[in-house]
């Protein structure tokens, strides 16, 4: 069989968001179509979805609502889930490009963006992503998190530090609906945090919120939130940027909004959103978090913000840093430490000044963890442009065993228990009946050995 009489042969490692919108390019791409394609998604955790299921926070239903489109990908008949396999032990590039024309890495950001600031190794001084994969039941974190500060911190202006101001925030029983699983609530319900603060160096028209996620702090009964009148601050940067963006205008806005209204009556826990205050130093005591400094900045006419010199020390128990996420470096891929990216061009991997032949990538791997959800659609329709344009070249790998058995075959060789999308299937109905043992939509499943004695119990 010549090359271009049998379908196109595309991993994706990664079968978060970013790796199923480019399955979705894949198939939709009439070149690729006359052609026929045969995708294998690979995902390390027994269940797919990625960000989705390991990211949102659990009281997010409206986001986690994508999964319904990204079901409809999988779904397909061209599209294979490999759950369950770890790239790089489980399979390794060889044993990639032995069996596939082009291999797209779509592996995502998991890990906390280092930032220099004294006192950042203290005790009870946290990554934000650590903290969201405890209260999204990721199984490779620990299945307890000491909550028992009455006084915390969150470092950064953007969804992220919102999500984790506003779980601190919430009690367990406000949660307990949700789909979070019993280590979770039982952590939750013990929290004594009763103030959390969020610190950002700039002013309101720099943040870096949505409206929603920005207006969904009021949502709670139990939580007041609080700004500073004298936070409100713009100079003709910050007017600019008002005029010119929509979003701009009503995140300044909503907060302006929370600079002005009643106290909340019965609002058990406040939030504070702190603007103008640029964290310094993280003050510590025998090695743990007492306090953190701040030094007062403001607006130098373009939007950016200079020293006053004036500082502050805020009394608190513990500190959460949100200033971004960075990708995993994967083995035999390069890798750009800076960036935290893998060295490409609109999607094709580079590697001293060369294109790798059929090596692709795409979503925050390829560009950096910045943006929505959905711009990751914008990537994968560049990166499948350029795998396409490499097959009507002539220009991708060239496999030994292209076959859709040969690699399960090696799979069941190395006896490895990977899962199905059957699979996710079994999974997804267990874990809603679980939560229907108690009035709830679902209860996560967080035990690896748990989701696969579910997912695929002739392999557990």
């Amino acid at each position: 069989m010549s090359e271009n009489s049998r379908p196109l042969r595309v991993a994706i490692v990664g079968a978060g968001p970013a790796g199923i919108y480019c399955a979705d390019a894949l198939m939709k791409s009439e070149t690729a179509a006359e052609r026929g394609v045969s995708i294998d998604l690979y995902e390390r955790m027994p269940a797919p979805f990625g960000l989705i299921r390991y990211g949102v926070a659990p009281d997010h239903p409206r986001i986690k609502g994508i999964i319904k489109a990204l079901h409809k990908v999988l779904d397909k008949p061209q599209v294979r889930l490999l759950g369950n396999i770890d790239y790089g032990t489980d399979i390794t590039l060889a044993d990639l490009k032995k069996h596939y024309d082009a291999v797209v890495f779509s592996t995502g950001a998991t890990d906390d963006r280092n930032i220099e600031l004294p006192g950042i190794d203290l005790e009870r001084s946290y990554g934000a992503a650590e903290f969201v994969a405890w209260y999204d039941g990721h199984p490779d974190f620990p299945r307890e998190w000491p909550l028992d500060q009455e006084k915390v911190a969150v470092l950064g202006v953007g969804n992220v530090a919102l999500d984790v101001a506003r779980i601190l925030a919430k009690t367990g029983d406000e949660l307990l609906p949700t789909e979070i699983p019993d280590n979770v609530y039982e952590g939750l319900k013990a929290n004594k945090a009763v103030e959390v603060h969020v610190f950002g160096r700039r002013g309101p028209a720099q943040a870096k919120f949505t409206p929603l996620e920005l207006k969904e702090l009021d949502h709670s009964p139990n939580i007041e939130v609080v700004v500073n009148p004298e936070d409100i601050e713009y100079d003709e940067g910050s007017a600019v940027a008002r005029r010119t963006s929509k979003i701009t205008d009503q995140v300044a806005t909503i907060i302006e909004n929370y600079a002005i209204h009643e106290p909340k009556q019965g609002a058990i826990h406040k939030l504070f959103l702190h603007f103008f205050e640029n964290p310094v130093e993280i003050l510590g005591e025998n090695g743990e978090v007492v306090g953190l400094r701040t030094e007062r900045t403001e607006l130098d006419g373009t939007g950016n913000v200079k020293g006053t010199g004036k500082t502050t020390d805020w009394e608190l128990g513990a500190v959460y840093r949100a200033v971004g996420y960075l990708s995993d470096n994967l083995p035999e891929i390069p890798f750009d430490d800076q960036a935290g990216v893998i060295p490409n061009e609109a999607g094709r991997v580079f590697d001293e000044g060369a294109h790798l032949t059929g090596l692709y990538t795409t979503g925050w791997i390829k560009r950096g963890p910045v943006g929505l959800i959905g711009h990751t659609k914008g990537d994968a329709n560049e990166t499948v442009t350029c795998l396409v344009e490499d097959m009507v070249n002539d220009a991708l790998n060239t496999p030994e065993e292209p076959g859709e058995e040969a690699i399960i075959e090696l799979l069941e060789s190395r006896k490895i228990p990977y899962t199905t999308w059957d699979g996710w299937y079994r999974l997804d109905e267990y874990e809603r009946n679980l939560g229907a043992a108690e009035g709830r939509e679902r209860k996560k499943v967080v035990e690896r050995d748990e989701m696969l004695a579910a997912s695929e119990p002739d392999k557990a």
